[in-house]
């Protein structure tokens, strides 16, 4: 940060600034450098390594596209993993969902956890104190390969496939994840930006494709992660759930409404279709 702007340069090419208005926290001590800082137009801001991790700004698209788009097409979530997400974002979302009686999130960083308890409220609005939350601070990689649980859904709520990130997009790692769903269970995960990271989305797609019936993606448009929209991936244990029709999932929907501010049953339908260009990202 300097001369009230913070720089995230994710690409050799190019670099984001948000102006700061008042830095909030830093702390080096723990498993991640973190960051907080407020911003006009986008509020407070995470960053874990100076990366931009959540802003609350805009949070609300990200959180929402990956936690209702599985939960709508599966149709019975029960159990809910999510994999990071200390900020407890994923787990507010996946909780409005009275269907939903068990979510465990398992975060490496229980600094984070913390940390965003305190100083992010609002992005967990209360997640964490719901009795059908649970939170285990371990490896997500470990805990995957150990685990005896089954689950509907896992978000993979992590950074991008850079230093500790790397290890949630590798094939024993999704292999892993298949064996821990149940019959119909789905596994969501960020994918990056297709446009500036095409070639994480080609290497997802492959590495998932022998361990899932259905593997693909859906896209969203989330202003602080620039470069166009986002990938969010998508592999299945049955092909039953993306295939549901758009008139299903709105029924899910009114049966079932819930407070959102980017989801609705159209988006949901609509944002699997996929530009030229992404679609020849993950041709067989």
């Amino acid at each position: 940060m300097s001369q009230g702007w913070h720089h995230e340069r994710l690409y050799d090419h190019w670099q984001q600034s948000f102006l700061v208005t008042k830095e909030l926290h830093r702390s080096e001590g723990g498993l991640q450098e973190i960051g907080l800082f407020e911003t006009p137009g986008f509020g407070r801001v995470l960053t874990l390594d100076g990366v931009i991790q959540v802003t609350t700004g805009d949070e609300f698209i990200y959180h929402e596209m990956l936690a209702h788009v599985p939960i709508y097409a599966h149709g019975a979530v029960r159990t809910a993993c999510v994999v990071g997400g200390g900020d407890g974002g994923m787990l507010r979302e996946i909780l409005k969902h009275p269907g939903v009686e068990h979510a465990v999130v398992v975060e490496i960083d229980g600094g984070v956890v913390d940390f965003c308890r305190q100083y992010l409220p609002t992005v967990s609005a209360g997640a964490f104190d719901d009795s059908r939350a649970e939170v285990v601070i371990a490896d997500g990689v470990e805990f995957m390969r150990a685990t005896s649980r089954r689950f509907d859904l896992i978000v993979v709520d992590s950074t991008d496939p850079i230093g500790p990130g790397e290890v949630l997009f590798t094939e024993s790692f999704y292999k892993d994840c298949a064996r821990c769903l149940t019959g119909e269970g789905i596994v969501v995960n960020q994918n990056g930006v297709p446009f500036l990271q095409g070639q994480e989305v080609t290497d997802t797609y492959r590495r998932r494709k022998p361990h899932f019936a259905d593997v693909g993606y859906y896209l969203a448009a989330v202003p602080t992660y620039v470069g166009g929209f986002m990938a969010l991936g998508w592999a299945s244990k049955s092909a039953r759930p993306r295939a549901e029709t758009l008139e299903a999932i709105r029924s899910r929907f009114e049966r079932d409404p819930i407070p959102t501010r980017y989801y609705t049953p159209e988006i949901h339908k609509a944002s699997f279709a996929l530009p030229k260009f992404v679609q020849d990202l993950i041709r067989d």
